[in-house]
């Protein structure tokens, strides 16, 4: 079982915002997973089937133990309860400490429902008397991959030794990135994908006093025991 689960609307959206902190994670010895909510059907580019073998192909770079999509429709992500036991099952299948939703606010509406939908399902997901055939399981911490969004994130981790394998997990996704004329006033040249990413990447780790990192935002308060321990480099 995973210790670790980051959900997200389409395929190729964990390895943009948080592929790095798996990969770091799974470094460490905790174990990954990723589940996409919907098959990448509606995408500019790119048909269902060919982005189902790029995300097990980045899957594998990733290193993460287990991937699955489920069959939401892709561009028409909606909170409906058909779909919050949907992601409970894997929940309680999987029965991860840590949940990696999107932040709660964006451009795309299959995003920002995604993580409207994980978060109501996390919390159905721990409920004794919700019977899906499984026992009840509630997720032990919610973050938010927050690298999109404009706010200041609550922490950063540290992705710099996996900088490289996660510009490889992303460019598995050839049918997306690959320069081509379908979508090309859409889409960023693939020569300034490295650029682009890698800066954003920049800045986020200078937050932290790092080289590259990724941003998360946690909606708690944490709770320390000694504040001669804490984890942030003063800038």
């Amino acid at each position: 079982m995973p210790d670790i689960l980051a959900i997200a609307a389409h395929r190729d959206d964990v390895e943009q915002t948080c592929g790095g902190t798996l990969l770091k994670m799974k470094a460490l010895g905790w174990s990954t997973a990723i589940l996409d909510l919907t098959q990448g059907e509606a995408g500019t580019r790119g048909s269902a089937e060919e982005r189902a073998a790029e995300a097990a192909q980045a899957a594998s770079i990733l290193g993460v133990s287990w991937r699955e999509a489920l069959d939401l429709p892709d561009g028409r992500v909606e909170n409906t309860w058909e779909n919050r036991i949907k992601i409970v099952r894997v929940l309680r299948q999987l029965c991860p400490r840590v949940v990696i939703l999107p932040y709660w606010t964006g451009r795309h509406p299959d995003h920002y429902t995604t993580s409207i939908l994980g978060y109501e399902a996390c919390f159905l997901s721990g409920l004794a008397k919700l019977d899906t055939g499984t026992p009840p399981h509630r997720p032990f911490k919610i973050l938010y991959a927050s690298l999109y969004a404009d706010v200041r994130p609550s922490f950063v981790v540290d992705i710099t030794p996996f900088i490289e394998q996660r510009h490889q997990a992303l460019m598995a996704y050839k049918s997306q990135y690959r320069n081509q004329p379908t979508g090309s006033s859409l889409f960023v040249p693939e020569e300034e994908i490295r650029e682009r990413t890698f800066a954003e990447a920049r800045h986020y780790g200078l937050l932290g006093g790092v080289r590259y990192a990724e941003p998360f935002v946690q909606k708690e308060v944490g709770l320390v025991e000694d504040i001669m321990q804490i984890p942030v480099q003063s800038m």
